[in-house]
């Protein structure tokens, strides 16, 4: 079974930036990774961290999710499946956002 995770202040941005019904379709809009967790554009890797993102409207959401297992099992045997949402950005600034996060991945230590 798959597991979304969207960590508590990016919940926050959305619903600071958009209305409340359209903020519940974005959370919905994400949760459905866990009917078909290959959806989304993969953007690399950082120490087998695959670092993808949805896309909604001119929005970006980027999520993290192992990259062995997401490549490597077939759809029925990914158990124990984690997708972690971590940030969002607009257009304009979508490459300054993945660069910061495999930045921080760097940083963690463990990804080289």
């Amino acid at each position: 079974m798959t597991r979304i995770e969207i960590q508590k202040s990016l919940v926050r941005e959305i619903k600071k930036r958009f209305d409340k019904a359209e903020a519940h379709k974005i959370i919905d809009f994400m949760q459905s990774l866990e009917d078909n967790p290959h959806k989304g554009k993969a953007l690399g890797t950082v120490g087998g961290i695959l670092i993808k993102e949805l896309k909604y409207k001119s929005f970006r959401f980027y999520f993290l999710a192992d990259g062995f297992k997401l490549k490597c099992l077939r759809e029925e045997d990914l158990t124990d499946l984690l997708l972690r949402f971590v940030r969002m950005s607009d257009k304009k600034h979508h490459q300054e956002v993945i660069e910061g996060i495999k930045r921080v991945l760097k940083t963690i230590g463990r990804f080289e």
